[in-house]
């Protein structure tokens, strides 16, 4: 098969296609796998045949600088104008789209190319009945405003955002308009859930045609193994608690003030801290003790988190996942779209202590809850629970048979 890719956002959202599109290679496919310029280096890496997009700008999104609605409409208006442009040739050479829920045109190029489409989504981003909306804060049942309602307001808003600039390139390529992206995304595409069934919610009665599979792993990325073996000795040195802290790819004008005030909790309870700095050098102000140690680099999650005693992180679904697979108990903090999700779903399954909001937590709160993660018995349970329920999924194998029931010639043959 020929199966085109497309991704775009941070870590979480690049390498599950990084290894997505290894292993269909080593199945012996031909793919094509379209990523932000950010991630080129470790496409390189990967070995894998890709393209950089010729518009994306994943890293000032990352730092806030959305901070106006022109900003973020001109943005996607832009984005989307490059799906139309990049994806459509691209598109016409390969037998299958398989892009990210992210992706506005994808379902639009797709019907206009008559190839088949594979959705894919971190969370449960398929409207119903049952499970309100990922992107809001409010993602548990609310008695009033119910799943169907929020729903229908989130897709006023995204038609706000998408359908005047889909509907004019549709337009332009003699194809109807549509009246509603929010239905006619699911409703024209195969919706894949790249996310633990343990973990993240589904609704069986989801009217659109869905699959979930697992989160896709990527382990095999290259690192520095001097930055492993010291944080690992770090950890191993003696046996106080130990606490990893990070916000992976995003920031926020509060970081370094709650960086400070997790390190004044941990040396004044006897514990050890690892900092994942991430993209903004989150942590690097803090002094340099004993107790503390800054990862500036990156090393894959499952080769540290395990050790530690317990996570504090920023729920992106990837890092959501990686805590999760480690068996360890987590708070999330969350500060946009999912990852409030997945902040519910950690309290919802008894995984840690609730979400934190780094700008208005108390420190008399935080340090509460901090010892209830690393002292708490019931969360250290559910958390080893489900992480050998992740850890015997096969998200990257799942994902490529999937893909791979698309293969008709296969199909043929085999008949």
């Amino acid at each position: 098969m020929k199966i085109l890719l497309v991704t775009r956002g941070s870590q979480g959202d690049i390498y599950p296609y990084l290894m997505l599109a290894r292993e269909l290679e080593r199945r012996g496919h031909f793919v094509t796998l379209s990523l932000p310029k950010a991630f080129e280096a470790e496409a390189k890496d990967a070995g894998v045949n890709f393209l950089i997009q010729a518009f994306d700008d994943i890293e000032g999104m990352m730092a806030g600088g959305f901070l106006s609605t022109r900003a973020l409409l001109d943005w996607t208006r832009r984005v989307i104008n490059s799906q139309f442009d990049e994806l459509i040739p691209l598109l016409k050479e390969h037998d299958i789209l398989v892009a990210a829920n992210t992706e506005f045109a994808a379902p639009s190029i797709a019907e206009y190319c008559g190839k088949p489409l594979i959705r894919t989504t971190y969370g449960p981003f398929i409207p119903g009945k049952v499970i309100p909306p990922p992107v809001m804060p409010w993602p548990k049942p609310h008695p009033v405003f119910r799943p169907a309602l929020l729903w229908k307001l989130l897709n006023i808003g995204l038609n706000l955002m998408v359908r005047k600039t889909l509907n004019r390139r549709r337009n332009a390529l003699g194809m109807e308009a549509i009246r509603d992206q929010g239905e006619h995304a699911p409703a024209n595409s195969d919706n894949y859930c790249m996310y633990s069934r343990y973990f993240g919610a589904y609704d069986l009665n989801w009217k659109y045609k869905w699959k979930i599979g697992g989160y896709c792993f990527n382990d095999s990325f290259s690192y520095d193994q001097a930055a492993l073996r010291e944080v690992l000795a770090f950890i191993n040195k003696d046996r106080r608690p130990t606490l990893f802290f990070t916000l992976g790819s995003c920031t926020m004008k509060a970081r370094d003030k709650f960086a400070q005030r997790l390190f004044d909790i941990v040396c004044r309870h006897n514990m050890k801290l690892v900092v994942g700095c991430g993209w903004w050098n989150t942590g690097a102000h803090l002094d340099k003790r004993e107790n503390l140690y800054l990862l500036d680099t990156a090393v894959p999650h499952f080769l540290i988190l395990p050790s530690c005693d317990g996570i504090v992180h920023h729920g992106g679904a990837g890092t959501s996942h990686s805590a999760a697979r480690s068996g360890r108990p987590q708070i999330i903090t969350p500060l946009f779209l999912d990852q409030f999700y997945w902040g519910y779903r950690v309290r919802q399954l008894g995984l840690g202590p609730g979400t934190v909001n780094i700008s208005r937590t108390s420190r008399r709160r935080l340090e509460k809850m901090v010892l209830d993660l690393v002292s708490n018995e019931t969360y250290k349970k559910n958390a080893a629970a489900l992480g050998e329920q992740i850890r015997n999924e096969r998200g990257i194998e799942t994902l490529c048979g999937h893909i791979e029931t698309y293969d008709t010639e296969a199909a043929v043959l085999d008949a």
